[in-house]
């Protein structure tokens, strides 16, 4: 560095003899001053956000300058590096690694990583990025060496943590902190592969298996349930539908005791006397014999069915008490015309009985 300024100041100080000489004092003097400002200008600096500039005196590190406006020393100081203080990213390629269970696989690493001390970045080593790419190898060797091919493959994040940490703790000296580690692929044999597709797809199919004799199941649970409910509703159906046929019933039953009772209550207020009321039992008995039954119930006072008969007699003789002033004649024909309707009263019966013998009984 002393060698070239000193080279510079005489090839200053050879120009400005010539100058001198040509110009003249005036107009060199002008030229110098112009000279002397060209030299300022390009002697100041700014530096951006987020960067360094390492600066050096006569060969030496001298300061760091950061964000702002800087003016060093013309011929003496100069800009050694100029570094970003932003974080940055390094891809590295895929290295080959051994795991515990003897498989052999390629894997590719991603590092973040951020200048924090840019003299140590300058001075502590010749080529960061190499030093730490070599570093992530062997550390990424030395992790995969302690665990199976299954634990890799399912242990990403205990690599990138345990990876992040030694190289943090080796690029310190350097001026670099290692923010994160990734790892990108994972790359095991054609043979594991095939092997891993393999098993995935058995485990698919046994799922698929199990999903479908858990549908089966819960189909078949769902039907049974359906049924148990729709005979629950069919059984309810029945009973509110027996309930209301017998409350039908009983109100049909209490309808016709009513209306009974209202007969009879009708019949009691006429005065109907006990003739009457034996012949119309008589005619009751007479429709009973016409109908279809093969078994005829006589009442329990069937005794008293001659009185009947000559209570019937008795009505005949008060109709022919008033007929006797008429004519003789016609009595004897009257007392034969009761006779006969007395007979022909008892045989209807007898004569219906013997012409049907399916019909009714007496």
């Amino acid at each position: 560095m002393s060698i070239n300024l000193l080279s510079q100041i005489f090839l200053a100080n050879s120009l400005f003899q010539d100058l001198a000489k040509t110009l003249g004092a005036g107009s060199a003097i002008i030229l110098i001053i112009i000279l002397l400002l060209v030299i300022l200008i390009r002697n100041i600096r700014v530096v951006p956000q987020a960067n360094a500039y390492v600066i050096e005196r006569l060969g030496t590190f001298k300061e760091t300058w950061h964000t702002g406006l800087h003016v060093k020393m013309p011929f003496i100081d100069n800009i050694v590096k100029k570094l970003s203080l932003k974080e940055q990213v390094a891809d590295f390629a895929p290295q080959a690694v051994i795991t515990k269970d003897n498989v052999t696989m390629q894997i590719d690493t991603v590092v973040f990583y951020q200048v924090v001390d840019p003299k140590m970045y300058t001075y502590g080593i010749e080529n960061p990025i190499l030093a730490i790419e070599n570093l992530s190898a062997t550390t990424l060797r030395n992790i995969i060496g302690d665990l199976e091919l299954d634990e890799t493959l399912t242990s990403r994040d205990l690599i990138n943590a345990r990876m992040r940490e030694t190289l943090d703790i080796a690029t310190d000296p350097w001026g670099i902190k290692v923010n994160r580690v990734e790892l990108k692929n994972i790359i095991p044999p054609r043979e594991i592969q095939n092997a891993m597709e393999r098993q995935m797809k058995a485990e698919r199919e046994k799922r698929e298996s199990i999903l479908r004799a858990e549908g089966k199941k819960q189909a078949q649970i769902t039907v049974a349930e359906g049924e148990k409910q729709a005979a629950i509703l069919r059984a309810e159906a029945k009973k509110l539908q027996a309930i209301r046929e017998a409350e039908g019933e009983a109100e049909a039953i209490i309808s016709i005791q009513k209306a009974t009772a209202q007969g009879l209550e009708m019949i009691k207020s006429v005065g109907v006397d006990n003739a009457v009321i034996r012949l119309r039992s008589l005619d009751a008995l007479a429709k009973l014999g016409d109908g279809r039954a093969t078994k005829l119930i006589i009442p329990s006072d069937i005794q008293n069915l001659a009185n009947l008969v000559a209570a019937g007699q008795e009505i005949w003789q008060g109709v022919d008490a008033d007929r006797q002033d008429a004519s003789s004649d016609e009595d004897r024909q009257s007392e034969k015309y009761k006779d006969q309707m007395n007979d022909e009263l008892v045989g209807r019966f007898l004569h219906k009985a013997e012409a049907d013998p399916n019909g009714p009984q007496i």
